[in-house]
């Protein structure tokens, strides 16, 4: 094959043809860029070279970005439009990247060239971003088995090539899963209560016949609505036992997990760790995984009290109204949905016909210009699939700043769940400022009958999250990509944007700007909007728990110095659930079975960043709602029409957060912007759990 018509192949600088990308493409692209590579390693290991940027570090960024950026188009592509030939071609070369990953963190010879530029004479001339991508870099090193010798570091990139293994099977286990599992229905009263939208994307054409699937646009609509208990037990229990014992033993990850667990133990032990949640932390906000637990057991002791009250009212309610006598886990969401229609006198059902997804968008897009002072502009692409659209991000001065792309809508062959991937990061050149290119993926249902799309609520904050990770990276002003944000933020503080943009999803003016219904184009009623922030913190109790839970059940099960078999794993999650939990899935749930966080995505001994992070979102909010009182009580009207959506905190907000990416720890970027650590306190006010607090009546 040519390398010219190879289009993973293209210059850094030139856009990918993703369209044009095929299985066959990814072999010769990655092993021609993994040579490249390797000879440039080896090119800067050489020590007669001068201890300086230009001889040692600057070849290496050449050299590397293509081989990064080529991979993240392979895997992405592996995502989002996973078939057998593309799956196989992306996993031939799994291998061997992960081979040189390791070998790369292992080569004492470029280690000992960081190690001169740090006691170089230009070190202390440098930029801050430069300094920090060295002293991380020999961080990294440490952390990466360079200082292990003979069996040891030979064990090491054994361990290295065989996790990436697991993670990957773990989660194609979970896709091939849920892709595998279908249940027709014939009979229309089996459905009832089920919007007519969600059952429109399931019917089968010129058929009265329905197909249901565990992806969350089927899945959320049966449980939310479905009156036929039965049907609900069904699904949930499917999806319950996802890729577990419970099912085709072919998909499986019981023992991909005991795996996983053994591997990560012996891997710190080897770094002379106590465990892998002590090694992970070398790289995080919180100090050990002692404080992690005491925070997480601290939060749970406020909310736990909330989320007993929250299931009393629900056992209550279901008892009394719905005649279920003794509420079963696959009754939950009903019976809160019909809860929530009770007392607030409104259903998620009712709201999202006035989010439609275009104009979510296009509001996504006013608030992050009015924030920031940046527009998105559409823009054409050779996208991977029909739903691919783009928009170049640009500044008030016309200048691009990057390109955000967005697959918006759930299909087969497709991961679940929504996440944002850079393909490339802002560097600058001698020719100029190289910019970002982010991904920003979602799975929520597309319209039906030619109309747009409908949002729940709930979609319009997942966009948003992700919306805020995607201009974490796109705000960047960091020229070193060593330093940008997704390579060098702490995992526990890179959620702080993603949440923090949350916030605004729940703000008058801002929710004017999202919604247009589907029939009339009317904006949401200011009752109906009063409704849904009265019903803001409903069950919240029950929520934080059941975060808790899974980030409790992560952290002990990564501060053990080896692994566990995996009736160990559910007795531990069981142990998590009797401390800190109030609703007890049946024994045959399988929840770890399909925890691709833990096990596929990078989030082993790191779920606690949520909530840890959480805390820095919610404090960071309570910044713009001050802004809001002072313009309030100064007669500020234009200011307080705006709601929170402040553009002077938004500018120091893009200036201290998002603009300085990795380029000082996050605890020092945090206090920059509000002036002090962060405080728990905003996060129980927001979540309706401050003291003195008492769940709605």
């Amino acid at each position: 094959m040519s390398f010219e018509l190879n289009p993973l192949l293209a210059g850094i600088d030139a856009p990918i043809n993703y369209a044009a990308v095929r299985p066959e493409h990814i072999a010769p692209a990655i092993e021609a860029l993994l040579a490249r590579a390797r000879r440039a390693v080896e090119a800067a290991a050489d020590p007669s070279l001068a201890p300086d940027w230009e001889s040692i570090i600057t070849p290496l960024d050449d050299a590397c970005e293509p081989l990064w950026r080529a991979w993240s188009v392979a895997a992405h592509l592996n995502a989002v439009v996973n078939t057998p030939a593309l799956r196989d071609a992306y996993n031939a070369m799994l291998g061997p990247i992960t081979e040189y990953s390791t070998w790369v963190g292992l080569h004492e010879g470029l280690y000992q060239q960081y190690l001169r530029l740090r006691t170089s004479s230009d070190f202390n001339h440098w930029t801050p971003a430069r300094k920090r991508v060295i002293d991380l870099a020999i961080r990294n090193f440490r952390l990466s088995g360079v200082e292990l010798e003979g069996e040891a570091r030979k064990r090491y990139a054994e361990l290295s090539e065989q996790q990436s293994r697991v993670s990957q099977k773990f989660s194609e286990n979970v896709l091939d899963a849920i892709d595998g599992w279908s249940l027709a229905i014939d009979d229309a009263s089996r459905l009832e209560g089920i919007p007519p939208d969600a059952l429109s994307a399931v019917k089968v054409e010129g058929e009265s016949r329905w197909v249901l699937n565990l992806k969350m646009p089927c899945y959320l609509p049966v449980m939310q609505y479905a009156r036929d208990r039965g049907l609900r037990h069904t699904l949930y229990k499917a999806y319950a036992t996802v890729a577990s014992e419970q099912g085709d033993d072919n998909f499986d990850n019981s023992g991909l997990i005991e795996q996983s667990l053994a591997l990560r133990a012996e891997e710190a032990g080897l770094l002379g760790f106590e465990h892998f949640a002590a090694l992970r932390l070398q790289t995080r906000m919180a100090e050990s995984s002692e404080e992690v637990t005491g925070f997480l057991r601290q939060l749970a002791e406020r909310a736990r009290p909330f989320a007993e009250r929250d299931l009393a009212e629900l056992k209550e309610f279901a008892r009394t109204e719905l005649g279920i006598a003794d509420l079963e886990p696959w009754d939950v969401a009903y019976a809160s949905e019909r809860l929530r229609e009770n007392r607030y006198a409104y259903s998620e059902d009712e709201v999202k016909q006035y989010f439609t997804e275009p104009r979510v968008v296009e509001g996504l897009f006013d608030v992050a210009q009015t924030l920031f002072g940046v527009t998105l502009k559409s823009c054409d692409i050779r996208g991977w699939h029909p739903d691919v659209r783009a928009a170049n991000l640009v500044s008030p001065t016309g200048e691009v700043l990057g390109l955000l792309v967005m697959d918006l809508y759930a299909r087969p062959a497709k991961q679940g769940g929504a996440w944002v991937d850079s393909e490339r990061t802002r560097r600058r050149r001698p020719d100029g400022i190289q910019t970002p290119i982010v991904y920003l993926t979602c799975n929520f249902a597309r319209g039906q009958d030619g109309k747009p799309a409908l949002l729940t609520h709930d979609d319009v904050i997942t966009l948003f999250h992700e919306a805020g990770h995607a201009l974490h990276a796109l705000l960047s002003e960091v020229d070193e990509p060593g330093v940008s944000a997704f390579a060098a933020v702490e995992w526990d503080a890179i959620e702080l944007p993603s949440q923090f943009m949350e916030n605004f999803c729940w703000e008058w003016p801002v929710v004017q700007r999202l919604t247009a219904h589907i029939d009339t184009r009317e904006t949401l009623p200011r009752d109906l909007y009063d409704r849904m922030v009265q019903a803001r913190n409903f069950q919240s109790g029950l929520q934080t728990v059941r975060q808790i839970e899974f980030a409790l059940f992560d952290m002990l099960l990564h501060s053990r110095d080896q692994g566990l078999s995996i009736a160990e794993v559910l007795t531990q999650l069981d142990q998590v659930r009797d401390e800190v939990s109030v609703l007890r899935p049946p024994s045959w749930h399988r929840f770890p079975h399909s925890f691709s966080h833990l096990f596929a995505g990078g989030y082993g001994a790191g779920y606690y960043s949520y909530k840890w992070a959480e805390v820095l979102s919610a404090d960071a909010f309570e910044a713009f709602e001050e802004a809001v009182e002072r313009a309030a009580h100064e007669a500020h009207e234009a200011a307080t029409a705006l709601g929170a959506v402040d553009s002077a905190t938004g500018e120091r907000f893009r200036r201290e957060i998002l603009a300085v990416g990795g380029m000082r720890p996050a605890a020092e970027s945090f206090k920059a912007f509000r002036g002090r650590a962060p405080r728990m306190d905003a996060l129980l006010r927001h979540s309706g759990m401050a003291d003195g607090s008492e769940p709605v009546a």
